[in-house]
């Protein structure tokens, strides 16, 4: 399997983790457990002014995504 066919989308992700978890996950928390794991490619333009409360990924969701990133060959 080659890198590019490795990488799964947000949909994809999402999909797979509401199929197999019954958790719905939105992109922002698996943006942060991909970061977590250094899987962000670029970087981010758009941060706002930093005064904004951004919600952090609860351990079930966290654990969850990384489920997917292991079925769709992005970890280990």
């Amino acid at each position: 399997m080659t890198k590019s066919e490795s990488k799964a989308t947000y949909e994809e992700m999402q999909q797979y983790i509401l199929e197999n978890n019954g958790l719905e996950v939105s992109t922002l928390y698996i943006a942060q457990v991909k970061r977590k794991h250094g899987l962000i490619e670029r970087e981010n333009y758009n941060v706002g002014d930093e005064k904004a409360k951004v919600p952090q990924v609860p351990l079930e969701k966290e654990q969850a995504i990384e489920d997917a990133l292991k079925n769709f060959r992005m970890i280990s």
